[in-house]
């Protein structure tokens, strides 16, 4: 996938949290409100997060060297990973800290109807933002659930722009409640609870994104679907078969194809090279990201065949 769709939504989502960010602090410095200091510090993370995002992105664009022959496309997976650590870290960690710190110690809130105003005011922002994100992934994700499309995708940047803004909203609806509650009732602990409920959501986020962008890191191969394209565009013309087959994606879209593959008897060098290079065009014909392909002729033998 080309990298303008999830520009797009992390921009979106930039000064979105931006915004909101500096809206929520002045919220909590006038109200004292914990839900509202944890929804600050959580929109700082998240701007800052789709600040590493971007970053990512560009430094991914370096030229290859010999130190690494194979590009920086990796560099999206890493600051993608490092992003999921943040919004555990000063999200998540934090908001349970102020939740259980106020819990424990209540505090009246002040000027409650500025909170609600500010938080109203955010989720229409945050409503921005996400919807922004979903436009650009129902560009990508094809036929497969969103929760496919956030488990499977190869590209990190959407899933995590998906998951934050819609952590971010559930979050803003928890804050309001609590916020809301604590006006209503006269006590200040439902204050505690919203704070306590964002901590463990955005807990629940980040440890997915983690899990996802540390196996992306590791390095994943083609998609089922890519994966019988490319053996099917291979066992083709002089081919006969394809014997074994390994793919890794180096970069989110750069694909790396290694495969040993039999060629009908008979032909010369020349022959060789040119079935070689047929095969190779209509793998990057049908399947764009594989930029990097790698084919060995050989005879198929029993002993030849790499199982999983």
């Amino acid at each position: 996938m080309a990298a303008g769709g999830s520009t797009k939504a992390i921009l979106a989502a930039l000064f979105a949290n931006a915004g909101i960010a500096v809206s929520k602090f002045i919220g909590f410095l006038i109200t004292g409100s914990s839900s509202m200091l944890a929804e600050s510090v959580h929109s700082v993370a998240d701007t800052s997060n789709q600040g590493l995002l971007l970053l990512g992105q560009k430094t991914s664009q370096r030229k290859a060297t010999k130190e690494h022959p194979f590009g920086f496309g990796r560099d999206r997976y890493f600051w993608s990973f490092v992003v999921a650590l943040l919004l555990f870290s000063l999200g998540s960690v934090f908001a349970l800290y102020e939740g259980i710190h106020k819990l424990t110690h209540p505090e009246d809130l002040k000027s409650p109807l500025v909170a609600v105003v500010i938080l109203v005011v955010a989720i229409v922002l945050e409503t921005f933002s996400f919807r922004t994100a979903i436009i650009e992934s129902r560009k990508v994700k094809g036929d497969a659930t969103w929760w496919g499309f956030i488990r499977h995708s190869r590209t990190p940047e959407l899933p995590v722009v998906l998951l934050e803004d819609a952590g971010a909203l559930f979050g803003l609806v928890f804050a309001l409640v609590g916020v809301g509650l604590a006006t209503i009732t006269g006590d200040p602990v439902w204050d505690s609870i919203g704070t306590l409920a964002i901590g463990v959501l955005l807990g629940i986020i980040a440890i997915i994104l983690i899990i996802e962008m540390k196996s992306l890191l590791i390095g994943e191969g083609a998609t089922e679907a890519e994966l019988r394209t490319i053996t099917d565009k291979l066992a083709t013309g002089k081919v006969q078969r394809v014997i074994h087959i390994r793919t890794q994606y180096v970069g989110p879209e750069e694909l790396l194809v290694a495969a040993k593959v039999e060629l009908v008897s008979g032909l010369d060098v020349g022959g060789v090279a040119e079935a070689i290079d047929d095969a190779e065009a209509r793998v990057r014909a049908a399947v764009p990201a594989a930029r990097l392909i790698y084919l060995e002729p050989d005879l198929y033998r029993e002993s030849s065949v790499v199982t999983d």
